[in-house]
């Protein structure tokens, strides 16, 4: 089977009528796709009930992909599984216009100014949390970073007073909408599975929460410094304001931009340093210059830690939190001779691509000090060009915080066999297997 009818792409095997590969697809999107590029090499097509896929592996297919007008290539078409979980009227459930809008108010809620109020609370946050952690322990961490980093987010984005208020809720609440973005979703997210009657019902109570802290800051008057406050004095380009019932949206969309990359990240990097605890004394040390005993993690000094960048991004090359990034077809779009109709769906996947060995030499080999590729398309954990996810610098910084705080006191040792720590995928969104256990000693 071709994609067109003047080229022949490589069609992967093991497709069964009348569900092509959505069965495996389904099981582990991940798994899947890699075996769809060792199989068949930079262009793979995969069928998806029945929908015309293509995989296209390489800096050269990121790039043209990522640079295409969203004319040609549409990232809202495919991802209209996300409209139940923003909202209409937000991102991918509005205009493009007002979506390119909307972006540019994420932007503004993470300029460098609120970023360094930010840091000071994800800092203050973390301390708190590990204060009781005592001499030594075991966790497990998925599970400890995902409530810390729902401290952290929620506090920095609806302030003080709704952190404070902050119960067990909140989290399933969003618990359950990420259970939703699932493979299923993608070929249909408004079937009568049990996932989604949760989802809807998890996104109304939701708006009634943040609609009412919505509701008392336009009361109250006050300026805040968090994320809702530019939300709040948020303008379009014709000076009509961001009507109020979207901004739960706007929360929710920020919310799943920097939680689950956070929260994922962090554990893998946690288990990455307990993996090679030969990286962890150096990193410790270049932490101390910024954040000793009693130091202030600030904006701009967390922003000076080269080794943990370097370690960050080698636990973003081998787990990135999204594995599927899809743009749908709307006008004939040609790459290498092939010309791509509008039945066909181009997929990239970061997951795959992060493995090629000509790009990343040892590709399965855990190397911090890898240097950086040359070519700005190699490494795309938040995608690229336009489309790259806003909420990356975000989900950054509070990975950095908890590390300057966690690596100035502890050292992380592996409780289970270094392999038993593994990439699943309960929903498109990477993640550890659990338990995710590992153990703790205070340094010294």
């Amino acid at each position: 089977m071709s994609s067109t009818e003047n080229s022949s792409i490589p069609f992967v095997s093991g497709a069964r009528a009348p569900a092509g590969h959505y069965e495996e697809f389904l099981a582990n999107p991940a798994r899947f796709m890699l075996r769809a590029w060792q199989e068949c090499g930079e262009l793979a097509e995969f069928d998806l009930g029945g929908a015309r896929n293509v995989l296209m592996v390489g800096v050269d297919a990121h790039e043209a992909v990522f640079r295409a007008p969203d004319d040609q290539l549409s990232a809202a078409e495919p991802y209209q599984y996300m409209v139940p979980v923003f909202g209409e009227g937000i991102q991918y459930g509005a205009p493009l216009e007002i979506e390119r809008q909307q972006v540019k108010f994420l932007t503004q809620a993470l300029r460098p100014g609120p970023m360094k109020e930010y840091s000071r609370v994800i800092a203050q946050e973390v301390e708190e949390f590990i204060a009781d952690w005592g001499e030594e322990g075991e966790k497990d961490f998925y599970e400890e970073f995902k409530e810390l980093v729902l401290r952290t987010s929620t506090h920095c984005l609806m302030g003080s007073d709704f952190r404070a208020k902050l119960t067990d809720e909140f989290g399933s609440l969003f618990h359950d909408l990420e259970l939703a973005i699932s493979p299923a979703a993608v070929v249909d997210a408004h079937s009568p599975d049990e996932a989604f009657a949760k989802r809807d019902q998890a996104r109304a109570r939701l708006q009634d929460l943040l609609m009412k802290t919505v509701q008392e800051r336009r009361r109250e008057g006050k300026r805040h410094p968090d994320m809702l406050q530019t939300f709040l004095e948020a303008e379009y380009l014709d000076g009509s304001r961001l009507p109020d019932e979207l901004i739960p949206g706007m929360v929710v969309w920020i919310m799943f931009a920097g939680f689950h990359t956070s929260s994922n990240t962090a554990s893998w990097a946690a288990v990455e340093m307990a993996r090679h605890p030969e990286n962890q004394p150096g990193i410790a040390r270049e932490i101390a210059l910024v954040y000793g005993p009693g130091g202030d993690v600030s904006f701009a000094g967390l922003r000076e830690l080269p080794f943990l960048d370097g370690f960050l991004g080698e636990v973003l090359r081998l787990h990135p939190p999204l594995v599927t990034l899809m743009r749908k077809v709307m006008r004939d779009f040609e790459y290498k001779g092939n010309v791509f109709g509008t039945d066909m769906t181009l997929v990239i996947s970061p997951y795959v691509s992060h493995r090629v060995p000509d790009i990343f030499p040892d590709p399965e080999g855990f190397n911090p000090s890898r240097p950086l590729h040359e070519n700005v398309f190699a490494s795309i954990p938040f995608g690229g060009a336009r489309r790259k996810c806003p909420g990356n610098a975000f989900a950054l910084l509070q990975v950095k915080a908890i590390f300057c705080a966690l690596l100035s006191r502890y050292r992380l040792e592996l409780v289970d066999p270094p392999d038993s720590y593994q990439d699943v995928m309960p929903s498109l969104i990477l993640r550890p297997s659990e338990p995710c256990r590992l153990r703790y000693r205070r340094i010294g």
